[in-house]
This record gives C-alpha cells, sequence and structure tokens, in this order.
C-alpha cells in the first residue's frame, strides 16, 4: 500500500512545538506533503530519518512555502509550474516517480476583499494547464490546500458564505472544470454524502469545537488511477493548525 499525507501546517515551526512531529511518525507516510511553511532556508532542521526532504521557500519572509517529505527517492524534482509570475511564493512542488507525478499546491487565497480574485483565476487557468501537460506522460496525484469549498456540502455556512473567498461562483468553476479535465476528488468519490467532512476551521472561539469548517484541502487524482485508490480520509482529531491532515490510501 502506498499512504500519502498532505497538511497545511500555517507554520511549521509552530506545528513543531504543537505536536507535528509526534503525528508525522505515528501516520508512517510513504509521502508527506505540507503547505505555508512560512519559513527560509535554515530556520528549521527536521531529523526524518528514511525520508528525502524537498523545500520550496517562498521569497517573502513568514509567507507561504511547501515541503514534501518522501521514502521514495523520486526521479525528478520541478519547483513551480515555470511560469515566473507564479515563482515567488513557494507553492508547488512536482516529483516525478516511476507511475506517477505528485503535485504538492497552495493555491493562492482570493483574499477577504477578494483582491486577488482576478490573479487567483490566472492561476488556476495556468495550474490546469499544467496538470493536463503532466497527465499526457503519466497520472497525477494532487494535494494541498486549494482554497476553495467546491460543492455546498463542503462548508458548514453555504447560504451565508455565498460569494466569499473561497466560495465564489468563479473559484467553485475552476475547480468543476478541473474535475471535468479527467481528474477524481478522492474524498467524495468515496463519501459522496457524506457531510460535517471539513479541514479547516477559523480560529474564532469554539469555531472548531462546534465543527464550524470548510473542506479545502484535497487529494485528486486522475481518474486511470481510479482502481488503485483504497481509501481517503480526514484526520479531523489532529491539532496544530488551523487545518487537519488529509490521507490517502492507494494500491502500489
Amino acid at each position: 500500500m502506498l499512504k500519502l499525507v498532505s497538511w497545511n501546517v500555517n507554520g511549521l515551526r509552530a506545528c513543531v512545538r504543537k505536536g507535528f512531529l509526534d503525528y508525522f511518525a505515528e501516520v508512517d507516510a510513504d509521502i508527506f506533503c505540507i503547505q505555508e511553511t512560512k519559513l527560509q532556508e535554515g530556520q528549521i532542521q527536521l531529523e526524518l530519518n528514511g525520508y528525502e526532504q524537498y523545500w520550496n521557500y517562498a521569497e517573502k519572509k513568514g509567507y507561504s512555502g511547501t515541503a514534501i517529505f518522501t521514502k521514495r527517492k523520486p526521479i525528478s524534482v520541478k519547483y513551480g509550474v515555470g511560469n515566473e509570475e507564479h515563482q515567488t511564493e513557494g507553492r508547488i512542488i512536482t516529483l516525478e516517480f516511476d507511475d506517477f507525478y505528485l503535485v504538492n499546491v497552495y493555491t493562492p487565497n482570493a483574499k477577504r476583499d477578494l483582491s486577488r480574485l482576478d490573479y487567483r483565476l490566472i492561476w488556476e487557468d495556468a495550474f490546469r494547464m499544467y496538470l493536463k501537460e503532466l497527465d499526457t506522460i503519466k497520472p497525477v496525484i494532487l494535494c494541498g490546500d486549494l482554497n476553495v469549498a467546491h460543492q455546498e456540502i463542503d462548508l458548514k455556512n453555504s447560504k451565508s458564505n455565498k460569494g466569499n473567498s473561497g466560495f465564489t461562483d468563479e473559484e467553485r468553476l475552476k475547480m468543476t472544470t478541473l474535475l471535468s479535465s479527467g481528474f477524481i476528488d478522492t474524498f467524495r468519490y468515496f463519501y459522496p454524502e457524506k457531510e460535517d467532512a471539513y479541514t479547516w476551521w477559523s480560529y474564532m472561539a469554539k469555531v472548531r469545537d462546534r465543527n464550524i469548517g470548510w473542506r479545502i484541502d484535497y487529494f485528486i487524482v486522475s481518474e486511470r488511477l481510479k482502481d488503485r485508490l483504497i481509501d481517503a480520509e480526514i484526520h479531523s482529531q489532529i491539532l496544530g493548525s488551523d487545518h487537519c491532515p488529509v490521507v490517502l490510501e492507494m494500491k502500489c
């Protein structure tokens, strides 16, 4: 079995102080992806025996950033998507393996006032084209914080959040377009009707206790990997960030 984990840690140094390494050891993933590391090279040293480490840092300090820790050594590693406009924020790492590409992403937030929505939509188109290009070579496993709740079932208060950042018609349509391009939302593949399944909660008082959340962290795979899927999980009991880890299990 191949076990993959994705977690927006919202500041890795803080998450380490809150039990990241305990969870990392317990879950024993083959590939562990993180987003929003919020650090620069040299600001943390992780001793992860048996894992290769790949980091993509944002130029801006304390902002964005991604990393992948993998027991499997990749054939190749790529940072970003080749578009200079999107390269400075450390948002994408692609590892190539024998039988698939793994893409770890931290999608830009449109911001509360939607001031970055136009940029977000340009990003979405460029990123989808990148995934489709990879998919012509070998199947793709995409994971990360995609900063969108796709359907009303994917957030607690869909009516009051309609049009808000992460739940605009434009962002949701981009997700629909991606999934209709030959990709599967693995959690909904297994649990199409499951409600109250969220991966992010506001830091406002009691919000997480009452499970008033959003599902914005995903594993999305090429349709032709469907027969290899075993299960998709949300580890909502794991604290340490305002997001929780999501897990994908597949046949090797």
